[in-house]
Formats: structure tokens, sequence, C-alpha cells
């Protein structure tokens, strides 16, 4: 059974068993039942069965015969981080045009313990071997967004994230040992972009490069993903890595000028 998971006295315990409740359900049991919930949340059932009846009652949750599923009204917590950095108002129309270039899906993502998490996106009727939608985590080492990511921590942070176990669910083809981490960091910090080719899973390759603040720090990273079967590398590079860069700089100064608005303008438009 569940125990106690942080000693700090201020930790609030029901809080983070209720969010265990919410993130049990996947896309593979959209329903499921009490018991169901308490066997994927490793809780008491009357503890799960109080957390059920006070989603319900905020909304969260809806009961279907014996079983419980999510409600729409579970996306304002996802939104909510969305609509407070303004991500999708500021990416939208360059990762639009970047996608109207290449004809390949793009995306931006931030790193999440040692997984990436994609904040916004613009895709393309395309094959895919994984499905992405907006909250989709991979591993951040296999993927070019996540490489981008990891390049710019410093060496403790890097320390500290890679002894994190991932949260998504994908075992990776790429399993690389700290030389060769370091290795493939060195080289994403040297030529500003980085690229991964099937190292996630068959089929996936992609190019990233950084979305930077108003002081040169990497606050996300964006990319162009293709099917191996469909575009080459050197299409990817050649063709498609001079329209990323443009749009992750163009991302970036939007990006600046946002967070740097007076806080009076700032107030008035929220």
């Amino acid at each position: 059974m569940a125990v106690r998971r942080d000693n700090n006295p201020e930790f609030i315990e029901a809080l983070a068993r209720g969010l265990d409740v919410l993130r049990c359900f996947e896309a593979g049991r959209p329903a499921m039942t009490l018991s169901e919930i308490a066997a994927a949340t490793d809780l008491a059932r009357p503890t799960v069965r109080r957390i059920l009846i006070t989603l319900e009652q905020l909304g969260y949750v809806r009961a279907v015969d014996s079983t419980f599923m999510l409600t729409p009204r579970v996306l304002e917590l996802g939104m909510a981080y969305i609509g407070a950095t303004n991500l999708w108002d500021l990416c939208r129309p360059h990762l639009k045009w970047l996608v109207d270039q290449t004809n390949e899906s793009c995306s931006l993502a931030q790193l999440d313990g040692s997984d990436i998490v994609y904040v916004a996106r613009v895709a393309v009727p395309k094959l895919v071997t994984l499905g992405v939608t907006i909250g989709t985590r991979f591993p951040a080492l296999q993927t070019s967004l996540g490489k981008v990511l990891l390049a710019a921590l410093s060496p403790a942070e890097l320390d500290e994230v890679l002894a994190e176990p991932s949260r998504s669910g994908i075992t990776p083809r790429w399993t690389p040992d700290r030389e060769e981490i370091d290795a493939t960091l060195r080289d994403v910090r040297a030529k500003g972009w980085a690229a991964t080719d099937e190292q996630l899973a068959p089929g996936i390759r992609s190019i990233a490069a950084p979305v930077r603040d108003g002081d040169g720090c990497v606050v996300a990273a964006v990319n162009v993903n293709a099917h191996a079967a469909e575009t080459s590398m050197d299409t990817l590079l050649d063709a498609h890595l001079p329209l990323l860069l443009r749009a992750a700089s163009a991302i970036s100064a939007d990006w600046s000028a946002w967070h740097a608005r007076p806080m009076e303008t700032a107030l008035a438009r929220d």
C-alpha cells in the first residue's frame, strides 16, 4: 500500500494522492472501476473512493455505470500552464509557417525531469510510429528536442536529470553510456542544434533548435519531425534546418518581447 512519499511537514499527501488518481487514466483505459484505480495507484479502496467523490463534485470525473471517467474539465489544468506562459499564441504562427515550408510536423517541447513534454504542435498527415499530442512525454535523451534542452543544463543539473527515471513508458532504442552522452551534448552545444535518427523508435528522425529568453537562456526547443521512409537526413539537414533555425529565432524574439512587457500592459491585456 502507498506510503507517505515526503517527510516535509508542509507536503500535502492528500493532494498528491488526488493527482495520482487523475494521472492513472490513460489512452488504453479511459474508464476504470474503483478496484482498478486502487490497483493502479496503490491506494486503499476507501481512500480512492473519497478522492473520486471529491473529484466528481468538482467536475473532474464522472461515474458511468460501475466505472469512472475523466471529464473535459481536466483540460483546464494543462491549459492553465499554456495560457499563463502564452505559449500557444506565441508559437502558433511560427510553427504553422515552418510546417508550410517543410510539409512536416513541428512541435515545441520543454524539459520535465528526464523527459520532454510537448507544449505546442502543428501536425500534418504523415506516417507515424508514435502518436504525439500536447502533453505527450518521451525520454529526453533520445529526441532532438531533448538533446537541445539537456545540452543547456549545467553539469550539476544534468547529473540530477539523468538520475531521474523516465515517466514516459517508452523503451528507447538508443541507450548510450555517460561518455557517449557527454560527447553528444558537447556536439549539440557546438552546433547550436540537435538531430536524432531512429534513436527513440523505428522510423522517427528529427532536428531541433533552442528557443531562448531575453537573457539567452534556453526555455524550450522546437523541432521538425519526419518519418524515415519519407524524408532523408540530408533533406532534414540541408533543406529544413535553415528554416528551423529561422523559426526558432523568431519564436525566441516573440518570447523575449512578451515576457519583457511592462507589468501595467501585461495586467491590462491578461
